[in-house]
């Protein structure tokens, strides 16, 4: 998508560019798996132990095969979206506590998990599922990927973004969707059916696990979102730009490392960074520089690169969903979708930078992502658009109430979903309920409404015994 903002010259694109060519080189990046350095050793790269130097010449081979967009299959074909041309939100990815009205803040469940997907199923904003939304504590660490991956299926059958620790369980995540679609586990059937975020150890460092579910996901064929997550001043340069070529860094060695396993593999640039706290040298996500370290990048990708992006962008500070959670979240999303994301996450009720998930901010945040997307698209300056004949009908002191034009078009304005826009009595005699209030009342209808399962029994039964065939 084409950005509507301009925080940098187009002409330092290159300059990032070439910054991170000379880092690249120069200082290198230390993969901290042995299989990895042999990869790009028998590439050519100059490696020592295992820190890698990677070379312009690399890099171009492997930007040069970059993809601007791809298909991202499901099992409901009605689902299938397109990365890079069509808008898409996907659910968030880390969070420990879920939050409502109800029952407070506690430790998330494999139910709340669930509940997240039945909330992304029934939504007509959010097209992507699966990731990480909440970390469900109440099922084994070892077997928590099955377990997550099966309520993602059971409960939605929109495309899938997968979730892994290392490699085996990415194996297992891929094969239980390839199960799903009816699809031999490991077999190429040429299709994207689960994408992964992979997340470098910055500064300059790709821990083994993530290294080893990469090579999993990239020999499979299957797409790799890069991201970044620095916090300025602790894990990378304090000034904003710095941030931005560190991040830059990152992004290119993980595009060459995935080009050696599979020149194929489809790549998402995913900057992720904001400014650490440094009254507390702590991670904070409402601050505006977040959106000046990201959106410059996420421009970069589309315009330089010329490859999909995705962007952490509706988070807050906020403890539970109030003013500064509205403001700081209208402001990551409203900055990440002018500046041209294809791709956001973290923006569906997440709280206190992405520890906590509330239901009622969810629904909330369905909304600020609607308001922003429509702002995005601006509008229409036809000359019919300019009305003069509507203008010059109406004449001095008419009115536009019952003109045929306002019949026209009227359902073309913003409608509001949760938001109050009645009169002051009509909504105190209708109960003054509160944003949040209202959106608790909304969640429960919409998981009251969910369907037990989206499985047949066949696949249902499937599925269970590839996780029994794991877990005894």
């Amino acid at each position: 998508m084409k950005s509507a903002l301009n925080f940098i010259d187009v002409n330092d694109y290159q300059r990032i560019h070439e910054a991170s060519l000379k880092i690249l080189a120069e200082t290198g990046i230390v993969f901290q798996n042995d299989d990895a350095v042999e990869i790009f050793r028998k590439h050519g790269a100059k490696t020592d132990g295992q820190r890698v130097y990677i070379t312009k010449e690399m890099v171009d081979k492997a930007t040069s095969t970059l993809v601007r967009t791809y298909e991202f299959s499901s099992r409901n074909p009605e689902h299938q979206v397109t990365v890079g041309k069509d808008f898409c939100v996907q659910p968030n990815a880390g969070a420990v506590y879920i939050q409502d009205l109800d029952k407070g803040r506690r430790l998330a469940t494999i139910e709340d998990y669930g509940n997240m997907m039945r909330l992304a199923q029934a939504s007509d904003i959010i097209n992507l599922v699966g990731a990480h939304p909440l970390n469900p504590s109440d099922v084994p660490d070892e077997y928590k990927h099955l377990y997550m991956c099966y309520e993602v299926l059971r409960n939605s059958d929109k495309p899938a973004l997968g979730w892994a620790m290392n490699g085996k369980q990415a194996k297992e995540y891929l094969d239980m969707i390839q199960i799903s679609m009816g699809d031999t586990p490991g077999e190429n059937t040429g299709k994207q059916y689960a994408n992964f975020s992979a997340n470098p150890l910055s500064p300059l460092s790709w821990s083994k696990d993530t290294l080893d579910s990469m090579m999993e996901y990239s020999r499979r064929g299957q797409g790799i979102y890069l991201l970044p997550c620095i916090m300025a001043g602790l894990t990378g340069p304090m000034r904003p730009m710095g941030t931005i070529v560190l991040q830059n860094t990152e992004v290119l060695s993980g595009i060459v490392f995935s080009h050696l396993i599979n020149p194929e593999t489809p790549i998402v640039y995913t900057p992720s960074s904001t400014s650490g706290y440094m009254k507390r040298a702590s991670y904070i996500t409402g601050t505006p520089e977040m959106s000046l370290i990201n959106a410059p990048l996420l421009m970069m990708a589309h315009d330089f690169y010329h490859m999909p992006s995705r962007c952490m962008c509706g988070m807050t500070d906020a403890k539970v969903p109030d003013m500064q959670a509205g403001l700081e979240t209208m402001q990551n999303v409203m900055i990440a979708v002018l500046s041209g994301v294809d791709i956001i996450n973290e923006c569906l009720g997440v709280l206190d930078a992405i520890m906590t998930v509330s239901y009622e901010k969810h629904i909330i945040d369905e909304e600020i992502i609607k308001r922003c997307l429509y702002i995005k698209d601006g509008i229409d300056t036809s000359d019919e658009a300019l009305s003069v004949d509507v203008i010059n009908e109406v004449g001095p002191g008419g009115t536009y109430l019952t003109h045929p034009d306002t019949f026209m078009h009227f359902k073309d304005s913003y409608e509001n979903d949760i938001s109050e826009c009645e009169g002051y009595n009509d909504w105190y005699q209708d109960g003054a309920f509160d944003i949040a209030e209202r959106a608790n009342k909304r969640f429960k209808e919409i998981l009251a409404a969910a369907p037990e399962t989206m499985l047949t029994p066949d696949i249902d039964a499937d599925l269970k015994a590839y996780m029994k065939s794991i877990m005894r």
